[in-house]
């Protein structure tokens, strides 16, 4: 499955910004470590990211994250850490989430594993959120959480509707932001089930990403698997409604199809984020699905651009 990784630009007073983002590695193991060219794409595209999440890692050996620590900082010219989880899954099969961040601009709090352990409804989700907190000084919401989640595709439902019992968890932090590949579109979140999801059902979360997206790379797929869920005052009213733009880094780095199912296609949410006694500060979202790697910055160039969905 091709999946989109998620971008959330956050300006401040002068031309920088904070940049979070999410990305599916498709399978980030061994074989793609030993990959340069694979590897060089992937440090490229973190390197434009103030924090970026990676999902379905697959590192027995503990090696994969060193090294791409490694390759990161010596391609970038500020350091960057990371956090990762445990190896969560089922039975054999294993993934971890890990989080980059660049030190200059955020810090972690704290991490929280989420036990999912609700009594009733043990073990939910196939891979339990592994939970952020964040300081971010330098913007407007001060601290932020931010929850990932890469849901087993035929278990989408119950997973994404899950994500509410892990915020009744972890709602004292305020400013939440939900994201990841959700598996949240096409046969796997068909539109009868969207009434079983707290989640969309509940007004205080607002959902980026809307179900005509197509956050896919192939062209006999039109699915909005990938999904941005906000929750906070701050965040939500940082949000401009109905302003997605995909787009195409096939086109703009003329790659072959064969190229881009190794890397991801950016769909892009220019925001603004205004605050009694603040200018206004723009806050860009951009989701990197399979397709595409185009990346935005406070003062942009003109980009190859598909046409927006909500």
């Amino acid at each position: 499955m091709l999946r989109i990784s998620l971008f959330l630009l956050v300006a401040f007073h002068t031309a920088q910004s904070l940049l979070i983002c999410s990305f599916n590695v498709r399978s980030f193991g061994e074989a793609k470590r030993t990959r340069p060219e694979i590897m060089d794409i992937i440090v490229k595209i973190i390197s434009r990211c103030d924090i970026m999440l990676l999902m379905e890692i697959k590192d027995s050996g503990h090696r994969l994250c060193p090294f791409l620590l490694e390759k990161l900082n010596g391609y970038s010219r500020e350091p960057y850490r990371y956090v990762v989880s445990n190896r969560l899954g089922r039975k054999s099969y294993k993934e971890q989430y890990a989080f980059f961040y660049r030190l200059k601009m955020v810090s972690v709090k704290q991490t929280y594993q989420y036990p999912d352990l609700q009594p009733g409804d043990e073990d939910a989700l196939s891979r339990e959120p592994f939970v952020i907190w964040f300081s971010s000084p330098k913007t407007v919401a001060k601290e932020f959480v931010i929850i990932p989640l890469h849901t087993t595709p035929e278990m989408s439902v119950r997973e994404i509707d899950e994500l509410y019992d892990v915020y009744l968890d972890v709602k004292q932090h305020w400013n939440f932001i939900f994201m990841g590949d959700f598996n949240a579109g096409c046969g796997y979140v068909a539109k009868k089930h969207w009434k079983n999801i707290r989640l969309r059902n509940h007004t205080q979360f607002v959902w980026l990403i809307g179900d005509n997206c197509d956050t896919t790379v192939k062209a006999s797929t039109r699915c909005p698997y990938d999904r941005i869920v906000l929750h906070g005052d701050k965040l939500i009213n940082a949000v401009v409604a109905n302003s997605a733009t995909i787009f195409d880094f096939q086109s703009a780095f003329s790659m072959t199809e064969e190229q881009v199912l190794c890397v991801d296609v950016p769909i892009d949410q220019k925001r603004w984020l205004t605050e009694p006694g603040f200018p206004e500060w723009p806050l860009l979202l951009l989701l990197y699905a399979w397709d595409s790697m185009v990346f935005l910055h406070h003062r942009q160039k003109k980009e190859t651009t598909r046409s927006g969905c909500q």
